[in-house]
């Protein structure tokens, strides 16, 4: 069997990603069996598992590639690229999104799993983001970055589910004024210092 370049290496393990996802959007974490995968990736067991390990290794791969992702558009783009990816952008990862937080939730061992494959840099870039909003006046200080991060995740897990569900996405804009509202700074906090966050 020829050696792959390092070119089609990389194209492989995306295929492999990419299939998967259409798969665990589809069927959910269970009902993605492995005959399914092979069917969706058009690849065998072995060539899909010589990637990942375990059909949860190639769930949490995803799990990590799309947290890295939204945390990175939030911290160079603020909430309105974040909104975007949410309500513009193929929804099959957003069942993805949702199985993976309901699978969280109920396994203990995952979580473990998780804290070691998602490094806080990426959520700590976001918070980033929202202290330099405070500091530059343009987000309000009578409330921590992480009420705010916390807020902004509401947000947007509740247009993700609504999407996953099969609803439509709300009107960008509609979204962008309420919450633009909510966390810009007015007579309530005027001349307050930024609260630390706790984290």
């Amino acid at each position: 069997m020829p050696k792959l370049s390092e070119t089609e290496k990389d194209a492989r393990r995306r295929r492999v990603l990419d299939g998967a996802r259409r798969c665990f959007a589809r069927h959910g974490y269970e009902g993605a069996t492995v005959v399914r995968l092979e069917r969706e990736i058009g690849l065998s067991r072995g060539a899909i598992f010589n990637w990942f390990p375990s059909k949860q290794e190639l769930f949490l791969a995803l799990a990590a590639e799309d947290n890295e992702r939204l945390h990175t558009l939030f911290a160079e783009g603020g909430f309105d690229a974040l909104l975007a990816a949410v309500t513009e952008h193929e929804p099959d990862w957003l069942a993805v999104y949702l199985e993976f937080g309901r699978r969280l939730k109920a396994d203990a061992g995952l979580r473990e799993r998780w804290i070691t494959i998602a490094p806080p840099e990426a959520r700590e870039r976001s918070r980033e983001w929202i202290e330099q909003g405070q500091a530059a006046g343009e987000l309000r200080s009578d409330v921590s970055a992480d009420e705010i991060g916390k807020f902004l995740g509401v947000v947007i897990d509740g247009i993700v589910s609504q999407r996953a569900f099969g609803f439509d996405p709300p009107d960008g804009e509609l979204v962008l004024r309420f919450v633009r509202d909510a966390i810009r700074p007015g007579e309530r906090d005027r001349g307050q210092a930024p609260e630390s966050s706790s984290a």
